[in-house]
């Protein structure tokens, strides 16, 4: 009689359960939403987040307030994002550094792909090789041919270990058969600030950043990195055309939100997420934002796609030898 009583004990307590999370979906969302992202503010991830903030608040009826948690190449704010309450109320933006994490550290806290329910990717993008407008070198051939004169002499600026930048920058050195020495930097400004203060003579950042810069004649872009051109800087030549073939490295963004996050609300979050993407309005600022292309997914294509990339970015650490922290 005793186990009878728990037995059922557990049950009510099991479907009061079900009915809060039932009853909490069907109002979802009732209060305003946390976007968590992990880049410096005024940079490229900061920059998407705030656009797609913006849409996704006129679908879903309540605010969405973007939060800046930088540092460990977007791992701090992954973290934050994976510990969250599960109940749609923290949302993360998080770019291709998500996937390179995997490859980078030695251990995290958290399980790129496992430890998150994915909503939807949001947009591609490439980023830009450049120097200060007085550097000698006048195009990536002359920086290759100077990098191999002196190994290890020259160095580059990106937004932290483990980005997509730094990776863009290491894979130059294996494609090239260069060694330039990485420098990290806590988000795009600063290393655009280190760029034209001199400390360092090359950077690997967003045209999104770079363009104004580009175009004011302060900084020169020696290449991008994906393998055509960009909108935003259309007379900016790519890394294959310097040379050096098969050259391809082109970040995202995308949403995701902490594990156990319930279904439905998951459901809410991407159809609201694809709606928004389909605002002309919209589509047109995300894409001119970073140069690049919008595409919404399936949380089963971003899952994929994450998975794809910690594979890829795993061989391109092994092969260059770069020591895991």
């Amino acid at each position: 009689m005793r186990r009878m009583k728990r037995l059922a004990a557990a049950i009510f307590l099991f479907g009061c359960f079900l009915a809060a999370t039932s009853a909490s979906a069907d109002n979802y969302p009732s209060r305003p939403i946390r976007l968590l992202h992990g880049f410096a503010a005024g940079g490229a991830a900061d920059t998407l987040s705030r656009i797609i903030a913006d849409g996704l608040s006129k679908k879903l009826g309540q605010p969405i307030i973007v939060e800046a948690k930088p540092g460990a190449g977007g791992n701090i704010a992954a973290d934050a994002i994976a510990k969250a309450a599960p109940d749609g109320y923290t949302i993360g933006l998080v770019t291709g550094a998500h996937a390179i994490s995997a490859a980078t550290y030695k251990s995290l806290a958290y399980q790129p792909a496992e430890s998150f329910e994915m909503i939807s990717t949001l947009v591609y993008y490439a980023l830009v090789i450049a120097v200060r407008s007085d550097y000698p070198a006048k195009s990536l051939g002359e920086l290759v041919a100077m990098a191999k004169q002196k190994p290890g002499a020259l160095s580059f600026g990106s937004v932290g270990f483990g980005s997509t930048h730094h990776l863009a920058g290491e894979l130059l050195n294996a494609a090239a058969g260069v060694e330039i020495v990485h420098v990290p930097y806590r988000g795009d400004s600063q290393s655009v600030t280190a760029l034209l203060g001199g400390e360092v003579p090359v950077i690997v950042g967003t045209p999104v950043l770079l363009a104004s810069q580009i175009q004011g004649g302060a900084i020169r872009g020696l290449a991008v990195t994906s393998p055509t051109r960009t909108a935003l800087l259309p007379d900016v030549p790519t890394v294959q055309e310097a040379g050096i073939k098969g050259y391809d490295v082109r970040t995202w963004a995308g949403l995701l939100a902490p594990k156990g996050t319930p279904p439905a609300i998951m459901a809410a979050l991407n159809a609201a997420t694809l709606d928004a993407l389909r605002d002309p309005d919209l589509k047109q600022r995300l894409e001119t934002a970073v140069g690049g292309e919008v595409r919404g997914s399936s949380p089963e294509e971003m899952k994929a796609l994450i998975e794809t990339e910690i594979s890829k970015w795993t061989g391109v650490v092994e092969r260059a030898k770069i020591p895991k922290i």
